[in-house]
């Protein structure tokens, strides 16, 4: 009875992660999940609403990349040990990520790198309405004794604001 109990926990501990990982990654995530949706809470909701949409993630870059990550022999507790971080309240991760990385990226698109970036197709009637082609527009319509009065104008007006006063020679008093 001795080696038959020490082979049976040899066994379980060598597939720790084959059990574990369905008890840690979709068993408690589901159960705090309904939770969650009939909790008043929305910190809740966005805990697990962020770890399914990470899960999905994770689940994707396992089966796009499953050729490269069977040869990395501690994926399995790698992969264990994040969801264990996602998932566990006292961390909560997920939130984590999501505050940190997903919100971020999501809400200011600009100030992210966008890896689905395609540049548009130029037309040749029309220019990006950047700065220079407003000053472009601006001269063209105006001249440019208009446009170097305008832009007197506007250093005089943010000059002033600091509290110096220039005269029409460009002159600080």
């Amino acid at each position: 009875m001795g080696s038959g109990a020490g082979s049976f926990l040899k066994v379980l501990f060598k597939n720790f992660d084959v059990l574990a990982g369905p008890v840690i990654s979709l068993l408690y995530p589901l159960y705090a999940s309904v939770r969650a949706i009939e909790s008043e809470s929305r910190a809740d909701d966005r805990q697990w609403l962020t770890y399914w949409v990470l899960y999905s993630m994770m689940t994707l870059l396992e089966l796009t990349f499953a050729k490269v990550i069977e040869w990395i022999p501690i994926w399995s507790y790698a992969k264990l040990i994040f969801t264990c971080w996602l998932v566990i309240p006292y961390f909560s991760g997920a939130a984590y990520v999501y505050e940190h990385y997903l919100r971020p990226f999501f809400m200011n698109p600009q100030q992210t790198i966008n890896i689905w970036y395609v540049p548009r197709k130029k037309d040749s009637f029309s220019k990006p309405d950047d700065i220079l082609t407003a000053a472009e527009k601006y001269i063209e319509e105006n001249g440019t004794d208009a446009f170097e009065k305008l832009i007197h104008r506007a250093d005089k007006s943010r000059s002033s604001s600091y509290g110096h006063i220039y005269d029409d020679d460009g002159y600080r008093h």
